[in-house]
């Protein structure tokens, strides 16, 4: 015996004798049905058709299409060329460690733009920064290259293009080395007070001590641009100026002596500059001119 069936007989929801239409409850229901919105919302909507009683469109034609929002869009960018010798290989193995996420393909063609920053850097900062445009355009996500690609743009003088690539790196990696470029960057843009600012970060802490010495220099050279001169003396005076063996010791002492001189202490700072070409033995700097006065 075949059970009948228990759903409810849609049949039997219409209209009829016995099942009269339901009265329309809601706040439209005193509304007549032509007057109430097409199906969908108001028409008076932004962007929305105009539409007849019936809700047809007069033009018989369909809504605009959704722009797509264009800064969403990966642009179409300027690749250099890179000579077919250079492999990638030449990186160093750590490096060549970090691009290891990227497809074999990728990796091999942002290795090689790597090589070529290094490559260009001093002999072609523009090539250099052109490479990491190109590098950065492959591997975003990947901190040793959007670093690799700010110190490019930085020496090529594009320093709102270094700061946006070191603080991309910063955020995915947490490393705080760039940071005294980053307030360089930040001077050269034209922003003295927010490199003072980045220089007093609790950040600064934890870099090492060459780089901390070159927050110094950037700082104090902060000072020297607002007009601050003798706060730019104070910034360099530490303990710092009496070492005679790391490589930063020449830079430190060489700031030192062109901020006593910029603060009008010419006597100073020809004995610090005398101090500096004791150590500058490349005379990689014109301590020793300057010391004659």
């Amino acid at each position: 015996m075949v059970e009948k069936d228990s759903r409810p007989d849609r049949a039997s929801n219409g209209p009829s004798k016995n099942n009269p239409p339901r009265k329309p409850i809601g706040p439209n229901s005193s509304r007549r049905r032509e007057d109430l919105p097409a199906r969908g919302g108001s028409s008076d909507r932004a962007g929305a058709p105009r539409q007849t009683r019936d809700g047809s469109n007069p033009r018989g034609a369909r809504p605009a299409p959704i722009q797509r929002d264009q800064s969403r869009l990966r642009p179409r960018i300027f690749e250099p060329d890179i000579p077919e010798e250079i492999t990638g290989e030449e990186l160093e193995k750590s490096v060549r460690a970090e691009l290891l996420s990227l497809s074999p393909e990728n990796a091999k063609v942002v290795a090689r733009h790597l090589v070529c920053i290094n490559l260009y850097q001093d002999s072609d900062p523009l090539l250099a920064h052109k490479h990491g445009i190109a590098a950065a355009h492959h591997a975003g996500r990947l901190a040793v290259v959007r670093e690799t690609a700010g110190y490019a743009a930085y020496r090529a003088g594009y320093f709102e293009i270094a700061l946006k690539e070191l603080r991309a790196a910063f955020r995915i990696s947490g490393d705080v080395s760039s940071l005294p470029v980053m307030a360089d960057c930040e001077r050269g843009l034209g922003n003295p007070l927010k490199a003072i600012a980045l220089a007093g970060s609790a950040d600064v802490k934890k870099l090492a001590k060459a780089e901390e010495i070159e927050m110094r220099i950037v700082a104090a050279g902060a000072r020297r641009d607002l007009g601050e001169f003798d706060a730019a003396v104070v910034t360099l005076t530490c303990k710092e100026l009496n070492n005679e063996t790391d490589e930063w010791a020449v830079r430190l002492r060489y700031a030192y002596a062109d901020a006593l001189d910029a603060a009008g202490r010419g006597e100073e700072s020809r004995l610090w500059f005398g101090k500096c070409a004791q150590l500058d033995l490349d005379d990689s700097t014109d301590a020793a001119e300057r010391a004659e006065g």
